[in-house]
């Protein structure tokens, strides 16, 4: 999994470098936490009981 821009303490959402990275972005705001965990928890359930050698991207649109 490789995540982008997470709002964190360490990683603000709303700093004059957030607002740099946004602006390369589709989704133009840090993920929250929560959306993480989400993906987390889909890989760890049988619901992704085949995904195997996957990169996924939860980054919003900033690789894209």
């Amino acid at each position: 999994m490789q995540p982008g821009p997470v709002d964190t303490d360490m990683n603000p959402a709303h700093s004059d470098f957030a607002k740099s990275l946004h602006e390369l972005m589709a989704i133009k705001r840090h993920a929250r936490g929560d959306e993480i965990a989400a993906m987390v928890a889909y890989l760890a359930s049988e619901d992704a009981a085949y995904v195997t050698g996957a990169g996924l991207n939860i980054d919003g649109g900033f690789a894209a």
